[in-house]
């Protein structure tokens, strides 16, 4: 069964690729280029399924993209482009970002600039690109250690969202995706919240209920306010500080991966909310026991503090030359253009510092 979810100008459809219109999508394409563009994981465990359940694709070329977020860089896609442009590619050919949020983040943003835009397909397999990196329109690379600083809201033409690509993940990958969950249940869902406490990700079933409702939520944010001028702004809730603390461990030992980051922001900005007394004690004690029972906590030394707040100064949300982050009024409940400074770091560093003794 597939269920639709109507975006600003394309609909996600959630459920069995087979049983989705993604065939009659590449048959508007029959005369066209198609690109499909993986990465070594999407390529080893997706590929080959894609192929051989859609003959619309026989003759599609397949580009490979390196793995992890350090590639998610500008150096990569002036390779892609530059091979496009020795396949001729043009403007009336396709591209399918096939893998999760990095390839699906990179290979639109590829497409929109390239040649003034290209039309893309999503199809996310990895839960944090199911729930969120694919649905929304944005699409962006990194600099440097700044995330997603490099990028234009382009919408896809579709989303095909199949949950069965969930049984080629490893279990830290379904935390990834479950951290994303998390969040959009506690800016405007509180009986989503109820239900992903205590989450089974073997149930299939429930699993796609799940996905279901973190989808619907975004996308009705999104509809609200595609550019992010006001309410979308909720959709940054653990960002803030999940986007410094990423930022900082990229090429490090110690990786972050977006979704854990996301998750230790979350955990972070809630502290800061019950702090300044926006958040009740007993709702952030129940945000923290759910974060601390599936997300470790990253060492961070006071030395780090500073740089790491020179990442968040550099934060694509700020303005008024103010760290800018999204606290919570309650579980489901978020309030938006909230200011950070120094010393809110230097306070969730001391708090975490307790939880790790």
């Amino acid at each position: 069964m597939i269920q639709k979810i109507e975006a600003i100008g394309y609909d996600i459809e959630i459920g069995s690729l087979l049983n989705s219109s993604f065939s009659n999508v590449l048959e508007k394409y029959s005369n066209s280029k198609k690109i499909i563009l993986v990465d070594e994981n999407t390529h080893d465990h997706c590929l080959e399924y894609l192929l051989t359940a859609f003959s619309g694709l026989e003759d599609a070329e397949v580009m490979m993209l390196p793995c992890g977020e350090e590639n998610k860089v500008m150096e990569v896609c002036f390779q892609v482009w530059e091979a496009w442009s020795e396949y001729q590619i043009g403007r009336n050919d396709l591209v399918i970002n096939l893998g999760g949020g990095v390839v699906t983040d990179i290979g639109g943003f590829m497409a929109s600039i390239f040649k003034r835009g290209l039309d893309f397909i999503q199809i996310p397999t990895s839960l944090l690109a199911m729930v969120d990196a694919s649905v929304g329109g944005k699409t962006g690379i990194d600099l440097g250690r700044y995330k997603n600083q490099l990028g234009v809201f382009s919408n896809p033409i579709n989303v095909f969202v199949d949950p069965g690509f969930l049984s080629t993940l490893p279990f830290n990958e379904l935390k990834n995706g479950y951290a994303e969950m998390l969040k959009h249940a506690l800016i405007s869902g509180k009986l989503h919240w109820e239900s992903l406490k205590d989450i089974d990700f073997s149930d299939r079933e429930k699993m796609h209920e799940l996905i279901c409702q973190s989808i619907e939520i975004k996308n009705q944010i999104v509809n609200l306010d595609p550019f992010e001028k006001n309410v979308r702004k909720k959709l940054n809730f653990g960002h803030t500080f999940g986007h410094a603390f990423e930022g900082f461990f990229i090429g490090e030992e110690e990786f972050l991966s977006h979704g854990h980051a996301v998750a230790i922001g979350i955990l972070a900005e809630s502290f800061i909310s019950w702090k300044r007394n926006i958040l009740s004690e007993s709702d952030f004690i129940e945000i923290s026991e759910v974060i601390l029972k599936n997300f470790e906590l990253p060492n961070i030394e006071n030395s780090w503090i500073d740089p790491i707040f020179q990442l968040m100064l550099n934060d694509k949300k700020n303005f008024e030359q103010q760290v800018k982050c999204v606290l919570l009024s309650d579980i489901g409940e978020s309030v938006i253009n909230q200011t950070l400074d120094l010393d809110d770091l230097k306070l969730v560093v001391e708090f975490f510092s307790t939880l790790k003794v």
